[in-house]
């Protein structure tokens, strides 16, 4: 199952660093509105992820679930993703 997720405030924003260029696009990023816990529960259920933003990655840490050094930053903006094999 693919989750992608992102903090409510970086839909449809564009992040630059140097030459990346990082849509947050909706048509991807964009479903039901959820506190981050709810997110975190469909997280542990999902076999690739990808995560953009300070609330839902520092969540993930914290739950064990990203490794802090696994994550980019994108113009300041945390961005990890997740595959279980």
């Amino acid at each position: 199952m693919l989750l992608a997720a992102c903090d409510e405030e970086l839909l449809g924003k564009i992040l630059r660093h140097g030459k990346l260029v990082f849509k947050v696009k909706e048509e991807f990023y964009k479903g039901p509105k959820m506190p981050v816990e709810g997110a975190i529960e469909l997280i542990k259920e999902s076999t690739i992820v990808n995560l953009v933003g300070t609330n839902i990655v520092n969540k993930a840490i914290e739950e064990g679930l990203v490794h802090p050094e696994a994550v980019l930053k994108i113009s300041g903006v945390p961005h990890a993703q997740i595959v279980k094999i």
